[in-house]
């Protein structure tokens, strides 16, 4: 792809990855276009163009002269295709192919699609790479994601790629802000119960920094333009307990605090490791988050002064509640 400036539209823009994605593509020189309901709000700089508006509500003529489009958008969470899981199907399986399609017509040369390593479900230790067999658990938001993933490749074509970028368990810190991710959870947990809850100490997960995540989006955008298919993004697999023992020493070495790890014993079908190695091959992706990385940008925008961490607004399905009720 041309790495000269791109005029780009960024489906989901203004949620928790497209707060941060958007103004590091502005940096880069792009022009902007952000279609977002807004569901959060929007956080982005009041010079960005936003269409508050679904993706489903655009028509074919509307990605006229696009050179890239972003899809972030979707029910983004467990809980929420959960609780509704028809929306699920719709927003994580039906508008990402409906807008790849009406993109690749309209003459748009690169889809970037924000894929999830849930899709591996239970690997018994093994450290999946993008060939390998899905093992989903039976919940509709995994399921809706793979079958997105299935009908997206189906439209690669000379002219027109498609990138899905596998991401790991996403952490970090946003302008739109989420309290109910692993790495923020134990966060705002240890600040506000005095505790950090781990549900299942020996799960495994593949942890995705928030900043790791922009990065690979910015070399998926970057790639030749023959280059197509699925990459998982991935900083380190890492076990939830030992999630929960770093934020715990984070605590006491950098805050004086000393914060108990309650261990609980809750089953979860959903335990993957995940290899980065073809994005790190192919797209030249180069992780350096960490757990401790992600820790020190939480400190540096919220800490023991910040305000209501239980807001809801921090939390995608009480939001979504609301919305639908």
């Amino acid at each position: 792809m041309n790495q000269a400036s791109q005029r780009i539209c960024v489906i989901g823009g203004a949620g928790y990855v497209g707060s941060r994605l958007v103004p590091r593509l502005i940096e880069e020189g792009h022009r902007l276009t952000v279609v977002d309901p807004c569901w959060f709000g929007n956080h982005l700089d009041p010079s960005v163009e936003v269409i508050q508006k679904d993706a489903l509500g655009l028509e074919e003529s509307f990605f006229n002269g696009f050179d890239a489009v972003f899809f972030l958008a979707g029910l983004a969470s467990d809980p929420m295709a959960e609780f509704n899981p028809a929306l699920n199907f719709v927003s994580n399986l039906g508008a990402p192919a409906y807008v790849a399609y009406a993109a690749r017509k309209a003459g748009v040369s690169r889809f970037i699609f924000a894929d999830s390593c849930s899709v591996y479900g239970s690997t018994g230790g093994k450290e999946c790479t993008e060939a390998d067999t899905l093992h989903l658990p039976p919940y509709p938001y995994g399921v809706s994601k793979a079958q997105a993933n299935l009908g997206l490749m189906c439209l690669v074509q000379y002219g027109f790629s498609v990138i899905a970028l596998r991401k790991g368990t996403v952490s970090g810190w946003s302008p739109r802000m989420r309290f109910d991710l692993l790495i923020n959870a134990m966060y705002r947990s240890a600040w506000t119960d005095k505790k950090i809850v781990v549900n299942n100490a020996s799960i495994w997960r593949p942890l995705l920094t928030l900043d790791d995540a922009v990065e690979g989006y910015l070399k998926a955008l970057a790639a030749p333009g023959g280059v197509s298919g699925t990459f998982n993004l991935v900083s380190q697999n890492i076990t939830v307990l030992e999630v929960g023992r770093e934020v715990q020493r984070h605590f006491k070495e950098t805050h004086h605090i000393d914060v108990p790890v309650e261990v609980k014993n809750i089953p979860d079908v959903r335990d993957y490791k995940a290899s980065a190695d073809r994005a790190k091959q192919v797209l030249g992706f180069a992780p350096k988050g960490s757990v401790a990385s992600v820790l020190r940008g939480l400190d540096e925008h919220f800490g023991p002064s910040f305000g209501n961490y239980n807001d809801d607004i921090f939390y995608n399905i009480r939001v979504f509640k609301k919305l639908l009720a």
